[in-house]
């Protein structure tokens, strides 16, 4: 079954979704079963066959997309369709990153409005965590970085205030808890560090 048509807007997903699993047709998951989750099943997105080869070599994509290309084979499980009027120059860099952080702020934390939220790392997971506290309306949002060129990005993204641990000799804890008269009322941890945990 051909979910797509020649000339419609797509852009890659490293998450499979075929449509017609029992995971895909569940409001509350993404996992699709033919995806590279799965391990032991057929897996879609990480075929061991391509169609690509590269002087004489057969290629493999990267979670089925291989999106470090110009152009693409991928599968239709690997795609979805866009609305034709969304600038493909915009559209092209929304990845996991984005979902990953602002689903963080606004489905998994659900920051409250006039709440004051910090946010660890300003990588792009980070910055969409700025985007979502903002959108969730947090009345404050400091951004936490050890590198300072992130701090006008921040603020461009929603943050109200920039924090450089480095330039602390006390713990960002603490320095926090000073900012905010006791604390902050959510704390979301995008750098993936154990340590800033």
């Amino acid at each position: 079954h051909c979910f797509f048509f020649s000339g419609d807007h797509v852009i890659p997903l490293f998450i499979s979704q075929c449509r017609e699993c029992r995971f895909c047709k569940s409001p509350k998951t993404n996992q699709c079963d033919k995806g590279w989750a799965n391990p032991g099943r057929h897996n879609a997105m990480a075929p061991l066959e391509s169609r690509l080869t590269c002087k004489g070599k057969k290629v493999l994509q990267f979670l089925g997309t291989g999106t470090f290309s110009e152009y693409t084979v991928v599968n239709q499980v690997a795609v979805a369709k866009i609305d034709p009027a969304a600038p493909l120059d915009k559209v092209c860099l929304i990845g996991c990153g984005i979902c990953t952080g602002y689903g963080a702020a606004v489905n998994t934390a659900k920051v409250e409005p006039g709440s004051t939220c910090a946010v660890f790392g300003l990588g792009a997971v980070g910055l969409a965590a700025v985007m979502g506290c903002k959108a969730a309306g947090a009345k404050r949002i400091i951004a936490v970085d050890i590198n300072p060129e992130k701090a006008e990005k921040a603020k461009v993204f929603g943050a109200s205030d920039f924090v450089n641990p480095k330039d602390h000799s006390k713990p960002i804890s603490q320095v926090l808890s000073e900012m905010t008269d006791g604390g902050v009322d959510f704390s979301l941890e995008c750098v993936g560090s154990v340590a800033v945990m």
